[in-house]
Formats: structure tokens, sequence, C-alpha cells
């Protein structure tokens, strides 16, 4: 077989970036990818001529301009912007908490309204405190914002997502909550934010061109050939997985997705909305033509496609999605680790390799502070 300077293991958006930069830099590469698609979790399934997120919905948002300056020299991204929606119960509240929030909630008008009714809420979780520090999740954020927008935005939605109660969940979690003063429903706060214009897709065939690619290939399958082929091995799958599991298990949780095709144009108006009651079984529903379609255009197609949204725990053969970051986890991440550090011919990357969660932004920022 070819000898490669890089065998990359995974083809999302590390190890194609690093692909990428590797090729500009001279370097041979093969990527490798068990899936039978390129692209990792922001692959795009086409369906009804819409670019479905078959993996849950990806909004790329950053203030690196080198970064967005990066992408958009690949593929260009549109101007979508990231306005999601709350539904608690039937009543819509906009997001992230802002002047439209409190209106909707309280009916105030005016920013010292907002802010004298929050205070007053915040007040009486203090209170309840008798003056030691937030145990939990609740306790956090009721010292935050109050009951009112914990009970109906943050409450069910949270216990869905992590799959155990608000009091059962350490307050580290929800440090901060963004509250804005302002009429603004713009969920980032980044310079620079959209979606390629095309789909995800486009993105990964620009980094990838003229690199060797190989799907459905298992690197475990076959371990001691494919380390055989190249100088350096890029690994972007899971790291407890890579050292078979010596310490244990890492631990994730996993989102299934319900997907449907629907006879109509504009489902609901949106491209991602909130159910926030802890009753709906799903966590949101994303309409993945509202990504790509603005205004009318949204019309031109009389088909829509949604998907529903499931937080669960991770098993074996699930997709492992998010990190849990709880002491346990820590500490055996923290172990392999260490032996990821010892390794001179090995690079871990992504939110598997490092078990933690990365948005789009940083992981490209990453890449380009490695040297290839």
């Amino acid at each position: 077989m070819t000898h490669y300077d890089y065998l990359i293991i995974g083809s999302g958006l590390f190890g194609a970036t690093f692909a990428y930069c590797a090729k500009q830099a001279g370097k041979r590469c093969l990527v490798i990818d068990k899936r039978p698609h390129l692209g990792g979790n922001i692959y795009c399934e086409e369906v009804e001529g819409i670019h479905v997120h078959k993996y849950g919905a990806h909004i790329f948002h950053t203030n690196n301009k080198e970064v967005w300056d990066f992408v958009n020299s690949i593929v260009p991204f549109n101007r979508y912007t990231n306005c999601p929606v709350a539904n608690y119960h039937g009543e819509l509240y906009n997001l992230p908490f802002n002047m439209n929030t409190f209106h909707q909630m309280w009916g105030v008008v005016t920013p010292a309204e907002a802010e004298a009714k929050i205070a007053e809420q915040k007040a009486e979780a203090l209170t309840a405190l008798q003056g030691r520090e937030p145990q939990n999740l609740e306790e956090q954020a009721l010292t935050l914002v109050g009951k009112d927008i914990y009970e109906r935005l943050i409450k069910g939605y949270t216990e869905k997502q992590w799959g155990r109660p608000c009091t059962e969940l350490p307050a580290f979690i929800i440090r901060r909550l963004p509250v804005r003063m302002i009429f603004d429903n713009n969920y980032f706060n980044d310079a620079y934010q959209g979606i390629p214009i095309g789909g995800y897709n486009r993105l990964i065939d620009g980094l990838l061109e003229g690199i060797d690619t190989l799907v459905n290939t298992d690197f475990f399958a076959d371990r001691k050939k494919w380390e055989s082929i190249a100088d350096t091995v890029v690994f972007t799958g899971k790291i407890d997985e890579y050292y078979d599991y010596r310490f244990g298990k890492l631990d994730y949780r996993t989102v299934r997705f319900e997907t449907e095709t629907i006879d109509t144009a504009n489902y609901q108006g949106n491209a991602v909305i909130n159910y926030t009651d802890r009753e709906t079984p799903y966590t949101r529903v994303i309409e993945h033509k509202h990504f790509e379609s603005f205004g009318q255009s949204v019309y031109d197609n009389p088909k829509t496609i949604i998907s529903r949204e499931y937080s669960t725990e991770w098993q074996d053969g699930m997709e492992p999605f998010y990190p849990i970051n709880d002491d346990r986890n820590s500490a055996l991440y923290a172990q392999y680790k260490q032996l990821a550090d010892q390794e001179t011919n090995v690079i871990f990357g992504g939110r598997l390799a490092e078990y933690k969660y990365y948005d789009m932004a940083p992981l490209i920022e990453k890449v380009m502070t490695l040297s290839v």
C-alpha cells in the first residue's frame, strides 16, 4: 500500500480540516471512516431537495475572522441567524433570554421593569440558601434568573437533556446564563454566523478535495495494518476505545432522531423550537429547510423535513454525542489523557478523542494552531 505522512481516522470537521492543512503543507494523507459517508456529524442527507442535518443541527458561528475567512474560502456561507423559540405547554418564548422573552413572560416593556422582576426572584432564591453556596443545578439557576424563567424554560428541558432531576445535577453545569436587556433574538454573540450554501457536505468535500479517503473502513478491524502505512496517526474517535478501554469506559449522552417528511411548505416557521416542558418527550424539533431558505423562498418547496430529538443515555452501538463531565468521567479521562500525552506519533483531536464538547469554529481554530 501507499505510505502516507498521516493516517487520519475519522472524516469529521477535525479530521477533514487537519487533512486539508497537511495537504497544503505538502504532506500525503489518507482519511478513513467507519461510516458509509464522509463528514462525521456534520454530514447532510438530501431529502426532497432539502439538506437534512442527519446528526443534529449544526450552526457555524465565530468571532475569529481568520476562521470565518478560511471556511468561506472553501464554500460561501449564507446569512442564517440562529433565533430559537421555546415552547412551554403551547406558550412561545424567544431565546436567548431577552426583552422579548421577559415581555412574553411578565408583560414588562422596559429593561428596568425586567431587571426588577428578575432581581426580586433572585433575592428569593438567595434567601432560601441561607448564605450557603448552590449545591445543584436547580439552586444555581434560581440564583441566576429566578423561578419563572427556570421553571418554564430551563428545568424540563435540562432534565430531558441529562436524564436526571436538576437537583441531582452539579451546579457548575450552569455557572452563568445569558440575560439580555435588549430586544435581540440572535442566540449567538459572535460577529460571524451562517450555514454553507448547499449544505455542509460541500465544506467537507472542499476540505478533502485531492486527498485519499476510504469509507466503511474500521481502523480497529485491522489496526496493525493501518498503523503501518503512515508515519503519524491522527485519531478523532473515542480515546478509551483507542486504549482498548484499559481503565474502563467513558460515559456519554446521545440523541435519537425521529425524522419525518411532511406535505406542507412550512411546518413551524423556524429552524429550531425547543420544548421546555418535562412532559413532551423530545427536547426540540428541527425544521431543516429554514437553515437555507429565508422569507418567502420557504414556499418554493411544497414539502418540508422535520426531526424530533430525544436525549438518552448512551449505550454500546449508539452514537456518542456529549461527554459527561462529572467527577467519575473527568478522572477516567485524565488517566487516558496521561497515556495520550506520552505518544510521539499519535495526535488526538476532536470531542471524542479529547472527551470535550466543541463548537465547530474552535475545532478549526485548534487545527490551525497545530504543526503539520
